[in-house]
């Protein structure tokens, strides 16, 4: 399993509870993020049609609000094994980290 951007991460995290729309996902990725990743709406299109592309998310529905269509992506199958693995990861690269950290002596003075 290869290293996965933050904003592509946070992008699958952000669909791993619901159907979000565009927006809702540039929201809740800022959430997720403390604020540190805002995403801009075309590099979320661009990353949502590559993960269109990989079979991750796909189109959950669409509707029209105030006379704009919204879409509504999901998480597919394939996305949540995709995310499962790097949540995984990252929690064995944390682990390691902290292990390491606590095996430390502090400095002499």
């Amino acid at each position: 399993m290869s290293e996965m951007r933050e904003a592509t991460f946070l992008i699958l995290t952000a669909l791993a509870d619901q159907p979000r729309h565009g927006y809702g996902i540039i929201q809740e990725v800022t959430v997720l993020s403390d604020g540190r990743v805002a995403l801009l709406p075309g590099t979320l299109y661009a990353a949502l049609d590559r993960l269109q592309a990989q079979g991750m998310v796909e189109l959950d529905h669409e509707e029209v609000v105030d006379g704009r269509l919204r879409r509504y992506y999901r998480l597919c199958t394939d996305g949540r094994a995709e995310l499962a693995g790097q949540a995984a990861r990252l929690r064995h690269l944390a682990s390691s980290a902290e292990s390491r950290l606590r095996s430390l002596r502090p400095n002499p003075a």
